[in-house]
């Protein structure tokens, strides 16, 4: 849940940012983990993950892998906690 958890702390931080209160704690509710996914999701869209092409392929790579090990944490932890992972589509 390391990658799970330093995702969330990333999302807190930017909504400390903007004066909000933070998002997202512990445990997660099923909205969270909704909401979660389709962040997520825009993480991991081409435009997004490789910055508009700013950032070298090795970079992108780097996300991306960080990325999927935020997913792979998330389906375990809603399976553990009976909650239901929405489908990803841009994995």
């Amino acid at each position: 849940m390391k990658a799970l958890k330093e995702y969330i702390d990333t999302k807190n931080r930017w909504d400390t940012i903007f004066s909000k209160a933070p998002t997202y704690t512990f445990p997660l509710t099923q909205n969270m983990v909704d909401e979660l996914c389709s962040s997520l999701d825009c993480d991991l869209s081409p435009e997004n993950l490789h910055c508009d092409g700013e950032i070298s392929v090795a970079e992108a790579d780097k996300k991306y892998r960080f990325y999927n090990k935020v997913a792979d944490d998330i389906a375990d932890y809603t399976w553990k906690n009976g909650l239901v992972m929405r489908e990803l589509y841009e994995l």
